[in-house]
């Protein structure tokens, strides 16, 4: 850096903040260190007492901390995300839509790792709504070596870090399953349950069909949705090992391929997650929820249905990694998923 006379600033960029005092009104930065001197900007520094500057001198093979930012904001922003100007070496990028967040940790924490640059974001796999911070990202010094920013692009390559996958317009059929409800013995609690998280995430409820706990019954049911145009199905109850609970058999009967009967989330343990075959070779998710979906605030059908509403085929991987934080704490207030449920 070096010291100039204020007069001669403009254009220049300040290398501290400039601090104004009044007492009793105000004691704050009227400017802050990066920003870059105007002509308006000369009478309000010399009345704050400010006749030389020290202003940053400009290096080969340095960046300035906005100029620098840019890079970050390069690597890290997908489609369908807006980033702000950049201040101070701050950039934040938020959501233009709905969707689900996808994050590629490996290329985060390399950046992270490399040093005097900031990624904080928020969990992914985790859907976001439009206008929602995605992450903000930092470098923290006022210049910084071209050659480290290089290898920053070089790390992360020609994919973004943060990807918005939108939510697509599915149509579900739900299948309601149980003697009791069948036969109109109780009310049907469950369906209105699972029909309102399919809206939440901007899906059409076709209606469901009501079976008994006959196997046969409960599989010509997901068949017919299916072939009334269901781009997912979702069976409620019947899902534990109790030998009256054929569900699970019924899933596996109507589909090509069972993903996983079981996860390692609580409430949901008993969850299943099958694909099968509609029209032209189409994949339909086929999902059959536990009874704590009934009476849970949040539960691994909370987890799972963003990811399949943005159109993602889910592996056994992807619920074998959901234990750790896959314990929901039922807290008096949820939070839900500003919390650990699930991350």
């Amino acid at each position: 850096m070096k010291l100039i006379k204020t007069e001669d600033a403009v254009g220049s960029v300040l290398c501290h903040d400039i601090t104004q005092i009044i007492p009793g009104v105000v004691k704050d930065a009227v400017f802050r260190k990066g920003h870059i001197v105007t002509e308006e900007d000369i009478p309000v520094l010399l009345s704050v007492g400010k006749e030389h500057l020290y202003v940053w001198e400009k290096q080969e093979g340095m960046l300035h901390e906005n100029d620098a930012a840019e890079v970050l904001r390069q690597v890290c922003q997908g489609a369908f995300m807006k980033a702000s100007e950049p201040k101070e070496g701050k950039i934040e990028l938020t959501a233009e839509r709905d969707g689900l967040l996808k994050i590629d940790r490996e290329k985060l924490n390399a950046v992270n790792g490399m040093g005097q640059m900031v990624l904080a974001s928020r969990h992914g796999n985790f859907a976001v709504k439009k206008g929602d911070k995605i992450v903000g990202m930092r470098v923290v010094p006022l210049v910084i070596e071209e050659e480290k920013m290089n290898r920053v692009k070089a790390i992360c390559g020609d994919e973004p870090i943060f990807r918005l996958l939108p939510f697509q317009n599915l149509k579900a059929g739900i299948v309601t399953t149980g003697s009791e409800v069948y036969r109109g013995r109780i009310e049907d609690k469950f369906t209105p349950v699972v029909a309102e998280k399919l809206r939440e995430c901007g899906v059409e409820v076709m209606g469901n069909i009501l079976c008994d706990d006959q196997a046969e019954m409960v599989t010509e049911a997901i068949r017919d949705w299916i072939g009334k145009g269901a781009d997912l199905v979702v069976c409620t109850g019947g899902m534990s090992v109790d030998p009256d609970d054929r569900t699970p058999l019924a899933i596996r009967s109507a589909a090509d391929e069972v993903v996983t009967y079981g996860a390692p989330v609580l409430p949901g343990a008993m969850f299943m997650l099958a694909y099968a075959s509609g029209d032209s070779g189409k994949e339909i998710p086929v999902l059959g929820l536990p009874g704590c979906v009934m009476y849970a605030k949040r539960t691994i059908f909370d987890l799972v249905l963003p990811r399949i509403v943005a159109g993602e085929k889910l592996g056994q991987e992807d619920f074998t990694v959901l234990g750790e934080g896959g314990l929901c704490l039922n807290c008096p207030v949820c939070t839900f998923p500003n919390c650990g449920f699930g991350k």
